[in-house]
């Protein structure tokens, strides 16, 4: 069935979650930090991650904003970082995460094929508002659609549901693209024609769904639609 419709996970997928770490690290009197950032960095992805899911298992759903909140905590309490004013100029970094380089490149040929193009993100409606607006990428996308409306986080069927009520298509006409493998294979098992964006290398999750398409990055893309 031919695809009308391409869905891509925010964090990670669109977005570098790193970013704020590195840029922060870089500041003038950050030593400590500069020390520290890419674990600091992949610390509060991997909670944030782990809290989401511990989350949904549990039904204790909050916005995203409390889970990547309390991410940072124990990623700055286990690299031994004791300051609030690192703390907040960290998170205020998240609602400004750049896009990655290829990103709008992408997102315009896609539009210009007719393709109705989403984010579907564990982030709360603002956190996806001032991540977009920021990377200028708004004018590309037709729906930001959030886990807030469901109150659970993914990879819950409920979240992916999300995809046919706003456009009215089915599971097979959609194209989910995300850089979390389990994201990636759950969407499959959905339903979805799925592509995992392996920026890392990555081995494949032991998971019931396989991504039809495994990438290193975004670029591609339009190639499969």
């Amino acid at each position: 069935m031919t695809i009308t419709t391409c869905v891509f996970d925010a964090y990670g997928t669109l977005f570098d979650v790193a970013a704020a770490a590195r840029v922060v690290a870089d500041e003038p009197g950050r030593e400590k930090l500069a020390e520290v950032w890419p674990q600091v960095a992949a610390d509060w992805r991997s909670k944030q991650l782990e809290y989401s899911w511990l989350r949904a298992v549990s039904g204790a759903y909050v916005p995203f904003w409390e889970v990547t909140k309390d991410g940072l905590d124990w990623a700055m309490e286990r690299a031994g970082l004791d300051d609030l004013e690192l703390r907040e100029r960290l998170l205020a970094l998240y609602w400004e995460l750049p896009a990655y380089k290829e990103v709008p490149f992408m997102l315009a040929h896609l539009k210009a094929a007719g393709k109705n193009c989403a984010i579907l993100s564990n982030g709360n409606k603002d956190m996806l508002d001032g991540a977009v607006d920021s990377a200028g990428v708004g004018l590309y996308l037709d729906a930001l659609l959030s886990v807030d409306k469901v109150g659970i986080f993914k990879p819950a069927a409920k979240v992916y549901d999300l995809v046919g009520e706003e456009f009215g298509c089915a599971p097979e006409e959609v194209l989910f693209v995300s850089s979390n493998g389990w994201d990636a294979a759950h969407a499959a098992a959905y339903g979805f024609q799925t592509v995992w964006v392996n920026r890392m290398g990555l081995p494949m999750d032991r998971l019931p769904g396989k991504p039809a398409h495994v990438l290193s990055d975004l670029s591609t893309i339009p190639e499969l639609v």
